[in-house]
């Protein structure tokens, strides 16, 4: 065998080497959704009431509910109602709620309806008092089928009174949108 063929084996040899190492390394890629940036020692977060600043009664409850059960349902998180036992609190306040019709029934009554919420959240390391994650105008709008009964139009202020069942989805997807900014850091 000459030296040339002895040098393009060797050559060979190498790259194959490079590349085995280049494509068992990781590339970094992650599901979102998957983890969380928060420091791995905070396991209980305090959730107080929400604030509400609309004239909307009640949603702040519902919200509060929804976003206590979403960080339990993440499953590595103890809720508490307030900051005492808490390494972390989420703290937030409702600051603007309109719901406009988008859609209309035949007798031009609203049947679809456009809802949306601005809130005020901040993640806070409790110790240190370090701001961890916050949105002064955290925004989610979304559209959602709502009933009409008979001839009656459904008015923004009588919509949570009204419509229990899709202000149940409404608040489920604003504490997902909520958890998920805080812990995917978003």
């Amino acid at each position: 065998m000459s030296a040339a063929v002895r040098r393009l084996r060797s050559v060979l040899a190498l790259l194959v080497v490079v590349g085995g190492v280049l494509l068992s390394s990781g590339c970094g890629y992650a599901l979102a959704g998957r983890g969380s940036f928060l420091p791995e020692y905070i396991r209980v977060v305090g959730i107080p009431p929400i604030e509400n600043r609309t004239a909307f009664i009640q949603i702040e409850q519902i919200i509060t509910q929804q976003v206590r059960a979403e960080f339990i349902g993440r499953g590595k998180y103890t809720v508490v109602p307030d900051e005492n036992g808490a390494q972390a609190v989420l703290s937030a306040a409702i600051t603007s709620l309109t719901v406009q019709p988008v859609g209309f029934t035949e007798q031009q009554l609203g049947s679809r309806y456009l809802f949306t919420m601005t809130m005020r959240v901040q993640f806070t390391e409790v110790t240190t008092n370090e701001v961890l994650w916050s949105n002064e105008a955290l925004t989610f709008r979304d559209e959602y089928d709502l009933s009409t009964r008979g001839n009656i139009a459904l008015e923004g202020s009588s919509f949570i009174d009204q419509e229990r069942t899709a202000l149940q989805r409404i608040s489920s997807d604003i504490a997902r949108t909520v958890v998920s900014a805080i812990l995917e850091a978003f």
